[in-house]
């Protein structure tokens, strides 16, 4: 007799189709079973199988963001600290080289990267104005002048892209400046020749090459302030002083006047150092020089001798003077601005936040804003504070 557990049971089992077996056969049930969610582990195996742990490897050994930092000669760590600053603007996927100014309002500002990229975006606020595919602005009108790999200068107005063309030597045109009077510009070159045009023209109006150039890529040109005279520096760490009406050079800083590092033996200097960037003062005789090997030297342009010699931890990149003023601002590698009094020498100030070297740094005309870009693909917006404004 059935027991109640297994009677009630055969009532729960559904009917089986009626099958005709032949002689002995067993007879086997097959019952399809609701396979029911799939098992997590099956998934998680399936998932493991498709990761490349040799990438996941690779990509460990750099940072969060994915992206692994060279090591920096002079740069001590990665710079985390204090940031200063009062803008960000981060849409640079590399490194910011440049940044300009425009002149007229002094609210936009153009910089350009090793991502291929230059942006035109507002002070106040980092909003992007607009995006473009050594740059620098006309002084007088809403004008781009760019040198290229080329050997050619290409000068863009600003919105409508109409452009002109200055053709060089089959060389890159390396560094350039509009003279104050917006009618010339000059163009200094891989080869080590410099070069004036006229911008209306397009014709060279003075070359300087062989002994009146460079020995060296030139690296940095700057002028004066009625455009009479223009500074160029190069690789060949020398700083020449050319008349901009007859194209002669009436001055050269040399090397040697600047103090001799003790790490570096004889005959190595123009190996080991160079000129970065170089300007004049507005308001007394001298000019600036900043150095890769971290030097900024303040030279007296009436007696063309050394004045002052200000010493940085790492490389000078860029150099500015303060309209108006005898102070001088630099940025370089260790990622720090720095302020200093060309007439003695003193350091008044130093502004940081990145956490990378500084390749480049544009001041407002009232002096109260500096925007640098860095290495950190960022560029920022430091409010300047000094006691005597």
């Amino acid at each position: 007799m059935e027991s109640e557990s297994e009677s009630g049971a055969a009532a729960d089992t559904p009917p089986l189709e009626t099958l005709s077996f032949h002689g002995d056969e067993e007879i086997i049930e097959v019952v399809e079973l609701d396979p029911g969610p799939p098992d997590p582990a099956d998934d998680l195996a399936q998932e493991m199988e498709d990761v490349d742990f040799e990438e996941e490897e690779e990509e460990e050994e750099g940072n969060e963001e994915g992206w692994v930092l060279e090591p920096q000669e002079g740069v001590v760590g990665s710079m985390e600290g204090p940031d200063d600053s009062e803008v960000t603007f981060a849409l640079h996927s590399a490194s910011v080289f440049c940044v300009s100014l425009d002149p007229k309002t002094n609210t936009l500002a153009v910089t350009g990267g090793e991502d291929d990229k230059a942006f035109v975006w507002r002070l106040s606020d980092g909003e992007l104005l607009f995006e473009c595919a050594w740059m620098e602005w006309h002084p007088r009108a809403p004008v781009l002048l760019a040198g290229t790999a080329d050997g050619n200068t290409w000068m863009w107005k600003v919105p409508n892209g109409d452009c002109k063309t200055f053709q060089g030597p089959n060389c890159p045109a390396t560094c350039g400046r509009v003279l104050p009077d917006g009618k010339r510009a000059v163009v200094g070159y891989e080869d080590g020749t410099i070069r004036i045009w006229d911008l209306k023209q397009g014709n060279p109006i003075h070359v300087l090459k062989g002994t009146e150039g460079h020995q060296g890529p030139l690296t940095c040109v700057a002028t004066n302030q009625d455009g009479s005279l223009i500074l160029t520096g190069s690789v060949d760490c020398q700083a020449k002083l050319v008349s901009a009406t007859t194209g002669k050079v009436v001055g050269v800083f040399r090397p040697e006047t600047v103090a001799s590092q003790p790490n570096l033996g004889e005959g190595e200097e123009s190996e080991s150092n160079s000129v970065e960037s170089l300007g004049f003062c507005s308001v007394m005789p001298l000019a600036a020089v900043g150095y890769l090997d971290g030097t900024l030297a303040i030279y007296d342009l009436s007696t063309q001798t050394l004045r002052h010699q200000c010493q940085h931890q790492s490389g000078i990149v860029q150099l500015l003077w303060e309209a108006g003023t005898a102070v001088v601002y630099t940025c370089s590698l260790d990622g720090i601005v720095r302020l200093w009094d060309a007439r003695t020498g003193r350091l008044l100030t130093d502004y940081r936040g990145h956490t990378a070297e500084i390749l480049d740094f544009a001041l407002s005309k009232d002096a109260s804003l500096v925007v640098t870009t860095s290495g950190d693909h960022k560029a920022k917006v430091f409010c300047v504070q000094r006691p005597d404004r």
